[in-house]
């Protein structure tokens, strides 16, 4: 039969156009890190790759080559360990990155004893930055992606998430409709941007298909073919070969249309049909030898095949292995090892046989990876797929390889751990372990992304009468936490306490995990007074049983409910004992109890010390990546991201943002989403320009995936849609959201910690709408709150909202003045975004108090803090005709915030308040409000006025 997997490249001139390009392109800033070649099986996506691979080579670059098949999804990486397979990894890499990186490049048999999956796919990104150094640079090819396993689908995602800084290009083939979600909506969200280049693959054009591949078929009836093909390249070589075998091809051909049930391979059954078609023909040996290629996959090589079917290793077997090669029905592969020629053939072969046979090929396979020394985790997949009743053997080794692979391939881990379970024997095994096991899966479930299911398991186990006490207890406390990511249920305050109620208790270690849940719970809710009894009775649980760890956790949550709640001494106080404690603690004795380090960090940043809050996070975040607790990673990035926002990192404050709203999106959504995107939503305005849609809709998501929820999360993605409407130059909305969230006009309902902040985006918008008095109120407000807080950055925030209201009544004096105290008290704090705003502020309250001496040094001051920490938006406010810098405005415009002078630029380019509306995605009475402010700050009554006024500004 013809080349199915390579036929002449036809009709992708435009596609190959592109491929050169970014070839041509590698390593520059504007060209792709990833070229997306999609499409539906048989397109000519592999195809497309070869032309890849070839004009690259000639381009001098290193190629990579590696295939995911549908049968070895099981086998973490191997998908990326296929693909570094020719590399020459041990003269190009330290040994030491070589054993980091060495799951990834060169597979399961390399897998360490609960490795950190996150810190492997760094060294993996290390391992590609220097191999791209050692030549010209290095193309990576990866085909079938919708079938890698899920390890490998992580790492291509971290790949895509952050592109490997040198001359590397990434190219991904895969089905758009078979590929995983997490990975699908990762490559949507590179394609947004410059990362991804996206090549969908639609069908050939007829003229250039009948040309390239029906060369010497009559024209009409090539054209038939090529219609009951739809174009596919693969169906119409499959009716080529079929019709020069004499096929008539019926109900493909002619008046009836051809039938497309779906088939497992992805291609429709007519095909199927032909393709096997093509073995019924074949004798039985040859019928068992390529049933068995296709069940061993990448291990199908000759000594295997002859042990596997019971044959012996010579002359004879090898003439029936070439013949069918000679047929092209299989194909030799690097190591020796045999391939079927598709996938899709594979993958209707595996299907098409008797289940009996495919189980026995599949255990042969095992017992003889078990002769040859494979570990537990080479031989889980054959054990898998061979079991089907109780063998204790078999379920112990299943065991081992998902306990080896917990850390790197959670995902596989779950999976082997599913198995064992589906056959687990209702009499005569203990009930304990089948508990022990579920808690395990459940935990697996819970870090890949899967919190519904992982509750499911977790359920199960609490429910079961026969579970230990311990048990019951450990799975009670993560299924807190996993109702807490999912949304806080209103039966976990009573699932807790019924645990902690229960005769006989649970042990004192549980116990104080369980006070902790409840605890957090009530933090969450927004009320940290209820969290304080359960919290100290867990303490005094740990203290009294020498529970380090235990107290460490309970120290830090007290600290959190402390600082969350305004009680600023009582957290100061608990955070350094807090702190002292897990400073004392070895990582092996923090490994497991990693919320200890997440919670300490969250109440360090809300208590304004900024160093302490990123040592302990960074910790945090090692041991989670390292132990596999990724439920605890969003909140720890979450906190870093915080705090280098803060302090005007926001390089790095992007980049903590971008990993922990994927994480959070992995998990499904929710209350946690919601919090996530909020505390990311201030980089996004000061990196980017906050005028268009892109901010106010992640700041609408936030608050649609916090539903009805009321507690300390979904108040804050409320409270930030108001501060980013206000952003976006709508204070009408901004007042209405901040104060329906807050409970009322004095936020009552708003977590005190932060509430002189938030007071101070009411007294701004209120000052935009003219309404001085209430204005006045709020600042007054601000003002009381901060000097009870005593926290330097919440005082700059009540300084910064007298200051508006100040320069707003003409006091521009007292305005700088309030403003370098405001700079100060950020400084202090090491807050220096606050500083930066302060003092760019105070240059314009300098300007209009007729001294552009101090405005100057105010402004380059601010500039430069702003400049270091990457806010680009303090450096190029908006403004019209040419008017960026306060010291150039004229005086009636000086009075004018950055979004007015953006206003009246385009209303003297002679646009309605409508299409000003339109233009700036604002209400048509935000429009309106803000041309009368103009007008009133400006001192004119019409929009002929304000052109001339601008005009002269500009050519002054």
């Amino acid at each position: 039969m013809a080349d199915l997997d390579r036929p002449a490249l036809v009709g992708r001139a435009r596609e190959v156009a592109l491929v050169t390009t970014a070839l041509a392109e590698l390593g520059s800033d504007g060209g792709p890190a990833v070229l997306d070649v999609t499409g539906e099986a048989g397109i000519g996506k592999s195809r497309l790759l070869a032309e890849v691979a070839a004009l690259a080579g000639r381009a001098g670059l290193t190629v990579l080559r590696g295939r995911a098949t549908q049968g070895e999804q099981h086998l973490p990486f191997q998908l990326t360990a296929d693909a570094f397979a020719d590399a020459e990894l041990h003269t190009a890499l330290p040994a030491d990155l070589l054993a980091a990186a060495a799951p990834a490049l060169l597979g399961t048999g390399r897998m360490p004893v609960r490795a950190d999956r996150f810190g492997l796919h760094r060294a993996v990104a290390e391992a590609l930055s220097r191999l791209c150094r050692r030549g010209p640079g290095l193309v990576m090819l990866l085909d079938d992606v919708h079938w890698a396993d899920a390890a490998s689908q992580e790492l291509i995602a971290h790949l895509v998430r952050h592109p490997v800084r040198g001359r590397l290009l990434l190219v991904l083939a895969r089905r758009g409709r078979q590929t995983p979600t997490a990975l699908a909506a990762t490559l949507s969200r590179g394609a947004d941007g410059a990362a991804v280049l996206r090549l969908a693959l639609g069908p050939l054009p007829e003229p250039e298909a009948l040309a390239g591949l029906a060369a010497g078929v009559p024209r009409h009836l090539a054209r038939e073919l090529y219609t009951a093909g739809e174009g596919n390249p693969l169906y119409l070589l499959a009716l080529l070969h079929a019709h020069r075998a004499g096929s008539q091809l019926p109900g493909v051909l002619g008046p009836v249309a051809p039938v497309a049930f779906p088939d497992p391979a992805g291609v429709p059954s007519w095909l199927g049909a032909l393709l096997l078609d093509e073995l019924s023909a074949l004798t039985e040996r040859r019928l068992s030898l390529v049933q068995a290629v296709a069940v061993l996959g990448d291990q199908a090589t000759t000594p295997l095949l002859a042990r596997a079917l019971g044959l012996s290793e010579g002359p004879e077997l090898g003439a029936e292995l070439s013949w069918l090669a000679r047929n092209e029905l299989i194909r030799p592969g690097p190591g020796g090892r045999w391939a079927l020629r598709h996938p899709v053939l594979r993958t209707l072969v595996y299907e098409d046989m008797p289940a009996d046979r495919r189980i026995e090929v599949h255990r042969l396979a095992a017992a003889d990876l078990a002769r040859h020394g494979a570990s537990p985790v080479e031989r889980a997949h054959h054990l898998a797929r061979s079991l089907s009743g109780w063998d204790a053997e078999t379920v112990a080794v299943l065991c081992t390889a998902a306990d080896r692979l917990a850390g790197t391939a959670p995902a596989t881990a779950a999976q082997l751990l599913a198995v064992v379970l589906r056959i687990w024997p209702q009499h005569g095994e203990p009930a304990g372990r089948r508990a022990r096991l579920q808690l395990a899966r459940a935990r697996a479930e819970g870090v890949t992304g899967h919190p519904r299911e992982s509750r499911a398991l977790l359920h199960a186990v609490i429910g079961e009468p026969d579970t230990e006490p311990a048990v019951r207890a450990e799975a009670t406390a993560l299924c807190a936490l996993l109702e807490l990511q999912l949304g806080r249920s209103p039966r976990l305050d009573v699932l807790l306490r019924t645990e902690l109620a229960r005769t006989p208790a649970p042990p004192p270690r549980q116990a104080v995990q369980l006070g902790a849940a409840l605890g957090l719970s009530g933090l969450l809710a927004g009320a940290p007074a209820a969290a304080r009894e359960p919290l100290a009775a867990a303490l005094a649980t740990a203290e009294r049983e020498g529970d380090r760890a235990g107290a460490a956790l309970v120290l830090a949550l007290s600290a959190l409910a402390g600082a969350y709640g305004g009680r600023t001494a009582e957290a100061r106080r608990l955070a350094d004992a807090a702190a002292e404690a897990v400073d004392a603690m070895p990582d092996p004795a923090l490994a497991g109890s990693g919320e200890a380090l997440t919670w300490l960090a969250w109440s360090e940043a809300f208590l304004d010390r900024h160093p302490q809050a990123v040592r302990h996070a960074e910790r945090g975040l090692e041991l989670a990546r390292g132990s596999g607790q990724r439920y605890l990673q969003p909140h720890l990035l979450t906190a870093l991201a915080f705090v280098h926002a803060q302090c005007c990192r926001l390089g790095p404050a992007a980049e903590a943002a971008e990993e922990a709203e994927f994480l959070a999106r992995s998990f499904g959504g929710g209350e946690l989403l919601a919090f996530v995107l909020s505390v990311g939503q201030p980089v996004r305005l000061l990196t980017g320009a906050p005028d268009g849609p892109g901010p106010l809709a992640t700041a609408q998501e936030a608050v649609a995936v916090a539903g009805n929820a009321d507690g300390w999360w979904a108040t804050t993605a409320r409270t930030m849609l108001g501060r980013t409407a206000l952003a976006c130059g709508d204070p009408v909305r901004a007042l209405e959201v901040i104060q329906a969230a807050g409970g009322g006009a004095r936020l009552p309902r708003v977590q005190p910690s932060v509430r002189p902040w938030l007071l101070e985006t009411l007294v701004q918008a209120g000052l935009a709408l003219g309404r001085v008095e209430q204005a006045e109120r709020w600042a007054q407000q601000a003002a009381h709150e901060a000097d009870r807080l005593d926290l330097a950055g919440q005082r700059g925030a009540a300084l910064r909202a007298r200051a508006a209201v100040a320069r707003h009544r003409g006091a521009h004096g007292e305005a700088v003045r309030l403003l370098d105290a405001a700079a100060q008290e950020y400084a202090s704090c090491g807050a220096l975004l606050g500083q930066a705003r302060s003092l760019l502020a105070g240059a314009g309250a300098a300007h209009a108090a007729g001294d552009p001496a101090g405005a100057g040094a105010r402004t380059d001051r601010g500039r430069r803090l702003a400049a270091e920490g990457g806010a680009r938006l303090l450096l190029e406010p908006a403004g019209p005709v040419g008017l960026r810098t306060v010291d150039r405005l004229p005086a009636p415009l000086a009075e004018l915030t950055t979004r007015e002078l953006e206003i009246a630029g385009l209303v003297a380019q002679g646009l309605s308040n409508q299409a000003v509306a339109q233009h700036l995605y604002l209400s048509r009475r935000t429009v309106e409000t803000h041309v009368s402010a103009i007008y009133r700050k400006a001192g004119i009554h019409s929009r002929p006025a304000l052109a001339a006024l601008l005009t002269r500004a500009a050519a002054s």
